[in-house]
């Protein structure tokens, strides 16, 4: 298979943590005999400082050109802290996803048992936790109209959906149910918002196409409680792009961290897959990022983006033998006790490269 892939490494901790994403497609490609042709672009603060815009034409023409995108992060403390910037890193992420019609993004909550007790949350309450989260990508409160008034002193976001927006990711997210477990939970806030209503109302009418899936409807904040309550009753979450966003990172409790989760945006075509932790400035350059969910979302990237699924279940368990063999990244440690051998950035991703080098051997061996 020959494939050719963007990779924008982005702001802060991105390009340390999209080093090692990148060298482990490289490291599948050399051992499945696949082609996959890199190249990079900016964007975000990096891109401004550079062109004065957080989405250059030639990262946006290259992007329609690619197979797939492996993104890094994006965003800077000097837009945090001046909110009258004008130009803002986050800009180009929103307009890359509108641009490319990635419509829907795929969140999976993958919780390795090595990692229970890095959660804040009791390990029996999260042992068998198996979520993936629908997130509608192109919609929402992001996109709607934006007013300051004159005198600064009034502000307002619209909330704004079309009823095809929430058709299209309803499908999405009731096929992925038909093979899971036939299970689905609707969020929304359909007794305040009527932009919920029309959601609820819609995704009822997708749900009679698929009489064989279970539709549960729940309103946000109940669902924000549940996922710390009895987060395994959930499959399956579709939801629109501001709760969906807020839960996910919620969510990443669950796993332990959100060095530890990946997503991928998808439409009709190229792909986008990115770690969902953000650009971490407090800790670029320090090498204390943890560069798994790059590697996480290069192993979405094999399965969602290019339909391999051995090789993406290659890199997962991996991941799962690095950390059974009791490696860790700062975020993932527990500092109480001497258990771990906790790792660098540069450590753990060359670490992980040297354990799919010993995966390989052995199944070559084997075979």
């Amino acid at each position: 298979m020959k494939k050719n892939i963007l990779v924008i490494p982005g702001d802060g901790i991105g390009p340390e943590v999209t080093t090692w994403g990148k060298a482990a497609l490289e490291k599948i490609a050399e051992i499945f005999g696949h082609e996959f042709v890199f190249d990079e672009a900016l964007m975000g603060h990096a891109a401004i400082e550079v062109t004065g815009e957080p989405l250059p034409d030639e990262t946006l023409e290259k992007a329609r050109k690619s197979d797939a995108i492996l993104f890094g992060a994006i965003g800077h403390a000097k837009y945090d802290n001046d909110p009258s910037l004008k130009v803002r890193p986050e800009q180009g992420l929103l307009k890359i996803r509108k641009e490319l019609g990635l419509f829907a993004n795929l969140r999976p909550i993958l919780l390795f048992d090595e990692l229970l007790q890095a959660s804040s949350i009791k390990p029996e309450i999260l042992k068998g936790t198996d979520i993936l989260f629908f997130r509608e990508l192109t919609g929402d409160i992001y996109f709607g109209e934006k007013v300051r008034s004159e005198d600064r002193n009034t502000a307002s976001d619209l909330m704004i959906y079309h009823r095809y927006e929430v058709e299209r990711i309803a499908h999405k997210a009731y096929q992925a149910a038909q093979q899971r477990s036939k299970r689905l939970c609707s969020v929304d806030k359909a007794n305040v918002l009527e932009s919920s209503r029309l959601w609820r109302e819609t995704v009822q009418d997708i749900a009679k196409q698929y009489p064989d899936v279970e539709t549960e409807h729940m309103f946000v904040d109940n669902a924000a409680m549940q996922l710390i309550k009895n987060p395994k009753k959930f499959d399956v979450v579709l939801t629109a792009n501001l709760f969906g966003d807020i839960l996910t990172d919620e969510a990443s409790q669950i796993a332990g961290s959100m060095g530890m989760l990946a997503s991928a945006s998808v439409g009709e075509s190229t792909g986008f897959f990115e770690p969902i932790h953000g650009s971490a400035h407090d800790i670029a350059g320090k090498d204390l990022a943890n560069p798994l969910a790059s590697i996480l979302s290069a192993a979405l990237m094999l399965e969602i983006g290019f339909g391999l699924k051995d090789e993406a279940k290659l890199l997962v368990n991996t991941i799962d033998q690095v950390l059974k063999d009791g490696f860790r990244t700062h975020d993932i440690a527990d500092q109480s006790t001497n258990r771990f051998k906790v790792l660098g950035t540069a450590e753990m991703g060359k670490l992980v490269m040297k354990f799919l080098s010993q995966k390989i051997t052995t199944t070559t061996q084997t075979s």
